[in-house]
C-alpha cells in the first residue's frame, strides 16, 4: 500500500455514478472502519446511519432542502450515505456501558485496573463536563476523528467519498428522532464511485496544499 498513491488519488467526489454500487464485503469493511475508530478515552460517543435504499436516500436529503438544496444530488445519487451522529452527553448509565462491553471483551485483567480505566474516563469527561463546559464539543471531535479515519479507509478500498456539513441538521435530528435518543447529527458522509464528468477529479482539477516548509517544523 502506498499512501501517497492513495492520499493523491481520493478527492472529495461531486458527482457520483448513480448506477454503481458498494459491494456487500467492501460494506462490511466500511463498518469496521466506523465501529474500530479510535477515541479519546475509547468513549465511542458515536452513532451511524447507514443508508443505501432509494428511501433511505431520500430521507437523509430532506436536509438538503432550501439553502442546501445544491447537495441533494450528492446525497441521492451516492451508493450509500452515512450520517455521523454524536452524543449529546455522557452519564454514568453510559460510563457503565461502556466498562461493560469492555469487560466483557476481555480487556480487564482484573478488577483493579478496571476501575482505574473506569476512574479515568471519568476525570476527562468531568474536565470537559465542568471545567472547560464542553463536553459535547469534546464528543464531537472524537466524531470527527471518525470521519478522517473513515476518508482515508475508503479510499484505500477504492471507494470515492463526500464528507458534507451542508445540511440542516436539525432537520436530520428531527427525521430520525436523534435528539429523543441522545444524539445530534453532526455531518454526511456520501461514499460511491466518481462519473467521468466531476469536475472534481484531479486529473481535472490538480490538488493543492500549502507547502511543506510552510506547515512543518521538524525538530
Amino acid at each position: 500500500m502506498n499512501i501517497s498513491e492513495i492520499l493523491n488519488w481520493r478527492y472529495s467526489t461531486k458527482e457520483f455514478d448513480a448506477t454503481k454500487k458498494i459491494s456487500n464485503e467492501d460494506l462490511e469493511q466500511v463498518k469496521a472502519l466506523l465501529q474500530m475508530s479510535p477515541s479519546s478515552t475509547n468513549i465511542q460517543p458515536w452513532h451511524f446511519i447507514i443508508a443505501d435504499s432509494k428511501e433511505g436516500k431520500e430521507r437523509v436529503a430532506k436536509g438538503t432542502q432550501g439553502f442546501f438544496q445544491f447537495n441533494e444530488q450528492k446525497v441521492n445519487d451516492a451508493s450509500h450515505v452515512i450520517v455521523f451522529c454524536a452524543r449529546t452527553d455522557a452519564d454514568n448509565n453510559y460510563m457503565l456501558h461502556l466498562l461493560e462491553q469492555e469487560e466483557k471483551d476481555g480487556r480487564y485483567p482484573n478488577d483493579e485496573i478496571k476501575q482505574m480505566v473506569f476512574g479515568a474516563r471519568n476525570i476527562f469527561a468531568n474536565i470537559h463536563r465542568y471545567d472547560l463546559k464542553d463536553i459535547q464539543h469534546w464528543m464531537e471531535k472524537q466524531v470527527y476523528m471518525n470521519m478522517g479515519n473513515l476518508l482515508l479507509g475508503v479510499a484505500a478500498l477504492g471507494i470515492d467519498a463526500l464528507p458534507m456539513e451542508g445540511l440542516d441538521m436539525k432537520s436530520i435530528d428531527e427525521e430520525f428522532a436523534l435528539r429523543e435518543k441522545g444524539f445530534t447529527a453532526i455531518g454526511v458522509i456520501s461514499l460511491g464511485y466518481r462519473t467521468e464528468n466531476d469536475f472534481n477529479d484531479p486529473g481535472k482539477t490538480p490538488k493543492s496544499r500549502l507547502p511543506e516548509e510552510e506547515i512543518f517544523t521538524i525538530l
